[in-house]
């Protein structure tokens, strides 16, 4: 792609460039998103009217469509994350290995460590999930006399910068946990492949220029700084409109 300054690129396509540099498309790590732009309420591409969950309950679902609205919210720049079926891709993660915590050390002592150290708490991702909503679903209602998927968009994001900071926490899970799974996953979703739930349309690779699925890069590498011509291409053979 051609290079750019930092403050020319839109903040919602620099955080995803940013993104893509430092994870595969299985993503982990982060802070609340902020985007530029209005986000507005998506119809869905992705969440299909009949999609029924597998693990998640009416409430937890109601949950997950709200929140992963508010950190990647459909803007001028692209559909967000409900549109692209960021909540469909969580929930599928929820019944394999992944979210029984199957696919890394899960045996005591548990300490607070540094990253580099590896997964620290007891709870499987569904445990976090199932704790964390209800967790949070009670906060609302006991504050606000609703449950987070009712309340505006700015109590929403009050309430996710509450818990990404760790002053909203809980006895039976820690909310800063709770609140990176769940960015942790929202990105993951957005930036993989359609096979797996989200990014459906393939939104997230056109914008940030990824190609996808393609097997010949040669003239591209032969033609530095020049962005790719070709929109992405999902391993199913999915293209972009």
């Amino acid at each position: 792609m051609s290079k750019q300054n930092d403050e020319d690129i839109p903040s919602r396509r620099r955080f995803l460039q940013q993104t893509l540099s430092i994870i595969p498309l299985a993503a982990a790590g982060g802070g609340l998103v902020s985007f530029a732009g209005q986000a507005t309420s998506a119809t869905s591409a992705g969440v299909s009217a009949h999609y029924v969950p597998t693990f998640f309950n009416n409430d937890e679902w109601r949950f997950i469509l709200a929140a992963v609205d508010r950190l990647i919210p459909t803007d001028e720049y692209g559909p967000g994350a409900v549109s692209e079926g960021v909540p469909v891709y969580i929930d599928k993660q929820m019944e394999l290995p992944y979210g029984y915590g199957h696919l890394w050390y899960m045996q005591p002592p548990f300490a607070d460590a540094a990253p580099e150290l590896g997964y620290q708490s007891p709870l499987a991702p569904r445990d976090t999930y199932r704790r964390g909503i209800k967790a949070v679903n009670d906060h609302c209602r006991q504050f606000f006399a609703k449950e987070f998927a009712a309340l505006s968009q700015q109590q929403q994001e009050s309430v996710l910068r509450e818990l990404e900071s760790g002053k909203l926490t809980f006895a039976n899970v820690p909310g800063a946990l709770f609140f990176a799974q769940l960015l942790d996953n929202a990105k993951e979703g957005y930036l993989a492949d359609p096979m797996h739930g989200g990014n459906q349309t393939l939104a997230s690779w056109k914008l940030i220029g990824f190609p996808g699925a393609r097997a010949d890069y040669q003239q591209t590498m032969d033609n530095p700084n020049k962005p790719y011509p070709l929109g992405p291409v999902s391993i199913s053979g999915k293209r972009s409109v």
